[in-house]
């Protein structure tokens, strides 16, 4: 803070005394005058018209300073230093001719383009946005080894369409132009992105690969294991520091083997390199960790029963699951030789492929399994429930779970594969409350349920409708 002694203005009796001597100078000036004229007979009407003359040309001035003065607009647009309201930028800004009109609806578009770097090559995309009457609110730059990337949050008229748009920015001078639709979610700036990214990652394995997706767009990312649920090599590795391949990341997984990461339609810049390494190191010096917390709840005859979620170190009690589970289960579960259901758990239990709830009796059994794998686009739900625990609501309350984590997570879909004499697995999909298709291949059976209605009614993080068996407590 200042105070107001250190605030006020200088004294400085030198400009005092300059503009004292000018006023005694022009009282004695128009004196003289005043005598040469006023002593002859026409000095009055010569005085008079004098003050007329002075006083009209005083008007004229004033007029003409505010008609064609550089002054800033009425709305406070900062002027530009060729007397434009704003430049280029405060073109975009103002949509041209009088900007986006209030009433008027519009919507939100990410864009991406390359440009030369040189100057005014920015300036020629804000003009060309100016004229579309387009706002911009946010944007970014990836310097490249030739030209920049420069990455838009717009604001345009509904009616504009991306071809037009597309047309518009070719001509300004962009390339390799990419536009989708964006949301609200999109006008989070990167580094507070980055910050909310770091922490879920910090508080979950899990989120490793739903953070990279979110960082970087619609993309494909797959966990590439470097021994196989067999245990023979796949030969799946990557360098420390990553390689990046145009439309392709290959960043080395710090459970083992690699993460891929693919964006077939836009190339990935070094800057969302950098930030995707940043994101696996800090998983990588965190080390295994899964969320440690648990819902108790108590079956309709009384039996209670711990929800918690599962890990590697769970992997002995599931081993002991199988052997307790009849053939019939493990059948109905895996699809394939019951004799290999063990080697799926070490990939099952993994947080990089997704995430896995164990029920838990009072004594500590393991008594049922739930898994959320991510599957590259899409994403699996998958359930196992001991024999003698089954049709007691327990598939459908670790079903109900799931979704709300994929709910959570952004997923559009989950998917089940099972066979139509899994009747027990069919009606807690149905009991989802959501819509469901089914597909028949072979006597497989997928079942997938669409969520994107569901989120906007759970608000994007709440448990979608499903039946429980239990009171919480």
């Amino acid at each position: 803070m200042t105070s107001a002694k250190t605030a006020r203005r200088p004294h400085h009796w030198r400009r005092d005394l300059i503009e004292l001597a000018a006023l005694f100078t022009a009282v004695a000036v128009a004196d003289a005058i005043a005598n040469l004229i006023g002593h002859q007979p026409d000095g009055p009407f010569l005085l008079v018209a004098s003050a007329v003359v002075l006083a009209a040309t005083a008007a004229f001035h004033t007029w003409w300073a505010r008609r064609h003065s550089h002054a800033p607009p009425s709305d406070g647009t900062p002027a530009a230093p060729d007397g434009t309201a704003g430049g280029a930028a405060g073109a975009a800004r103002g949509g041209g001719a009088g900007g986006i009109a209030g009433a008027e609806e519009t919507a939100l578009w990410r864009m991406r383009t390359t440009v030369r770097d040189a100057p005014g090559s920015l300036a020629a995309l804000c003009l060309a946005l100016a004229g579309l009457r387009v706002d911009i609110l946010t944007l970014g730059t990836h310097p490249l080894a030739r030209g920049t990337v420069d990455e838009f949050l717009l604001r345009a008229p509904a009616s504009l369409q991306a071809q037009e748009l597309s047309r518009e920015i070719a001509a300004a001078g962009g390339t390799s132009t990419w536009i989708e639709r964006a949301d609200a979610h999109d006008l989070v700036d990167v580094p507070t992105r980055m910050l909310s990214l770091a922490t879920r990652t910090a508080l979950d394995a899990a989120e490793l690969p739903l953070a990279l997706r979110q960082l970087l767009g619609r993309c494909t990312i797959h966990s590439l294991p470097a021994v196989s649920v067999t245990g023979r090599p796949t030969g799946e590795s990557a360098p420390v520091e990553g390689v990046l391949e145009e439309t392709v990341m290959r960043l080395r997984d710090p459970s083992g083997g690699v993460i891929s990461v693919e964006r077939p339609y836009l190339p990935f810049t070094p800057t969302e390199f950098a930030r995707a390494r940043a994101l696996v190191e800090l998983d990588a010096r965190l080390g295994p960790r899964v969320p440690r917390g648990e819902d108790v709840l108590t079956l309709p005859e009384g039996n209670e029963i711990t929800v918690r979620r599962a890990d590697h170190g769970d992997l002995a009690a599931a081993r002991a699951l199988h052997d307790r589970c009849s053939q019939r289960t493990l059948g109905l579960r895996y699809h394939g030789p019951v004799a290999d259901a063990d080697r799926y758990l070490d990939h099952l239990l993994s947080p990089r492929f997704g995430r896995t709830l164990a029920v838990q009796t009072a004594s500590g059994k393991l008594v049922a399994l739930g898994h959320l794998l991510w599957d590259g686009d899409e994403t699996e739900v998958a359930l196992l429930v001991e024999d003698d625990w089954q049709r007691r609501g327990i598939g459908s309350e670790l079903l109900g779970r799931l979704v709300a984590l994929a709910v959570e997570a952004g997923c559009d879909s989950v998917y089940a594969v099972t066979q139509s004499r899994n009747t027990g697995m069919v009606a807690a999909m149905r009991g989802l409350g959501l819509p469901l298709d089914y597909q028949i291949e072979e006597g497989t059976l997928v079942i997938t349920a669409r969520l994107a209605s569901d989120r906007s009614r759970a608000g994007g993080s709440g448990r979608p409708a499903a039946p429980t068996e239990g009171a919480r407590r």
